[in-house]
């Protein structure tokens, strides 16, 4: 067998590969992570129309406030950190998952990617909170709506992320590291990955453009 049939054979598809070590679980990740990126491709379609139209409103305050009064760049940075350290700590979850059977080291990667969810989760509920004490709810302005359609809808994603995460972390303890606990293992990641793309999206199109 050439080397070009054996790279194709292990890349199954995008994301992380388990390897054939890993039998029952490689075989059946193809298909149900396949399934799950047609998921995340009409998600992404979900946002792209919201950043569209937050694109439209953002100059629409109705003589209202507008994002240089209202957005708090130490807060969003120390948001945007938590996030992205998340998408590493995940990712050496996998790469553990990949290359050993031992839960433990794969258990205190996900805690910890638990935790910078849940610290990202906290600050923007407090952004939300500051702003729509200033008078600055989604009811102020187009460009209200607008943020609180698509910023919102990001932090949802994240907070069923981090449930997900949790119910993982359950059903590791119980059945351990079976073949259907490492697939749905593979989608969480995806799902977390595809929302620190988004974020990305979010910091730089609503909070640093707002803010320049």
């Amino acid at each position: 067998m050439s080397a070009g049939n054996v790279n194709t054979e292990a890349l199954k598809h995008p994301g992380i590969n388990l390897g054939e070590a890993h039998g029952e679980a490689h075989t059946q990740a193809e298909g149900v992570v396949f399934g799950f990126w047609v998921f995340l491709m009409s998600d992404f379609i979900l946002f792209g129309l919201l950043f569209a139209t937050y694109a439209t409103m953002v100059d629409h305050t109705a003589g209202g406030p507008g994002p240089k009064a209202l957005f708090d760049l130490k807060s969003i940075s120390i948001e945007t950190f938590a996030l992205l350290l998340s998408s590493f700590t995940f990712g050496m979850a996998s790469l553990n998952l990949k290359h050993g059977e031992r839960r433990k080291p794969i258990i205190l990667w996900l805690l910890a990617t638990l935790m910078l969810g849940l610290i990202f989760l906290g600050l923007e509920l407090h952004d939300f909170s500051s702003m729509i004490d200033k008078g600055a709810g989604p009811w102020r302005s187009g460009f209200l709506s607008a943020f609180f359609g698509l910023v919102p809808l990001h932090g949802l994603h994240v907070a069923t992320a981090s449930l997900w995460l949790i119910v993982m972390l359950v059903q590791m303890g119980v059945f351990g590291l079976t073949p259907r606990v490492k697939t749905r293992l593979l989608r969480l990641g995806l799902f977390w990955h595809f929302l620190d793309i988004i974020w990305v999206g979010i910091f730089s199109i609503v909070y640093l453009a707002g803010l320049s």
